[in-house]
């Protein structure tokens, strides 16, 4: 199989989640899930989801639709569409599946996918995080991970603009 072939099979539809979720139970896999709008992929982002993907054997993330990211981030976002950030998510080694979800959380993708361990960044306390009660239920883990410092997508829109900005008074 081909790398971009590898790639584009990372991102599922419903009825590939649960035939993947039933191997992986099946060999008995730690299944991890995260999820965000990872509108611009940056170090923050890929160090966040290396360290969710070592709480586990699967890691699937959660990926907000065009229409959930412009909902909660503005009419300006997301920067990248939905079928971009799903290709540059899943050319992670380390990421094992991509499902998208329309609603403004990922309650639903939760209770279908049923992980092991919840993960989301430290800026949350466990128990606010969206999901807790099901995976604690029964009796998986909610994990929050350390953000990298100085890295952020808005932080990111914002230098561009800033130097689009100089670039033009230059001129």
């Amino acid at each position: 199989m081909k790398h971009l072939e590898k790639i584009y099979d990372k991102i599922l539809d419903d009825k590939s989640l649960e035939e993947k979720l039933k191997l992986w139970r099946k060999e008995g896999k730690t299944i991890v899930f995260s999820n965000g709008c990872f509108d611009i992929l940056h170090r923050g982002h890929v160090e966040y989801l290396s360290k969710a993907a070592d709480l586990g054997d699967v890691l699937i993330i959660g990926l907000n639709t065009d229409a959930s990211v412009k909902r909660i981030k503005g009419p300006s976002r997301p920067v990248n569409d939905e079928k971009a950030r799903a290709v540059v998510l899943a050319a992670l080694e380390f990421v094992d599946a991509i499902m998208f979800f329309d609603e403004d959380t990922p309650y639903n993708l939760i209770k279908r996918v049923q992980p092991d361990v919840l993960v989301k960044g430290k800026d949350y306390k466990a128990e606010d995080i969206v999901g807790y009660d099901i995976v604690t239920n029964k009796g998986g883990k909610v994990e929050t991970i350390e953000l990298v410092e100085g890295f952020s997508t808005t932080k990111t829109i914002g230098l561009m603009k800033n130097v689009q900005c100089t670039m033009k008074n230059v001129q």
